[in-house]
């Protein structure tokens, strides 16, 4: 029989750059969890993406040790660096911060596709189109 979960702790970690500041630091220590252990085995787990966003699903179990699982870069922050923006529209849907060709939507979900619930590539499409709208970009087909 496992171990007990005693709960989980989402966060969004640079990758390779976790230190014990907020927010780790506070989300941990309220669970009881050794902050330093974890930010060495993130750090030393996640050293090839150093920089990128990386959301982080941390199980904490009753006797405080822990697991985590790292996902793939959220699509807003892959979309603004392949097309190399600073941030998308600072009004969605009244103005339009830059176009997203048809191409780098099919590498965001082939890049995505470990983390995506869609069941096909054309509705793994229609979810980062999602994302390209809300973030103020013009799709370009």
């Amino acid at each position: 029989m496992g171990k007990k979960v005693s709960g989980f702790i989402k966060l969004q970690i640079a990758g390779g750059k976790a230190n014990p500041s907020p927010p780790i630091g506070p989300a941990l220590g309220q669970r009881g969890v050794n902050i330093m252990e974890f930010c060495k085995a993130f750090n030393a787990k996640t050293q090839k993406t150093a920089g990128v966003l990386l959301p982080t699903i941390i199980t904490v179990y009753t006797d405080r040790s822990f697991s985590f699982v790292t996902k793939t870069p959220p699509a807003s922050y892959l979309l603004k660096d392949k097309l190399k923006l600073p941030k998308g529209s600072s009004k969605p849907g009244h103005e339009v911060g830059g176009t997203v060709p048809k191409n780098v939507v099919e590498e965001i979900v082939k890049d995505k596709e470990v983390d995506l619930t869609a069941a096909t590539p054309e509705a793994g499409m229609r979810i980062i189109e999602g994302s390209v709208r809300s973030m103020g970009l013009k799709l370009e087909y």
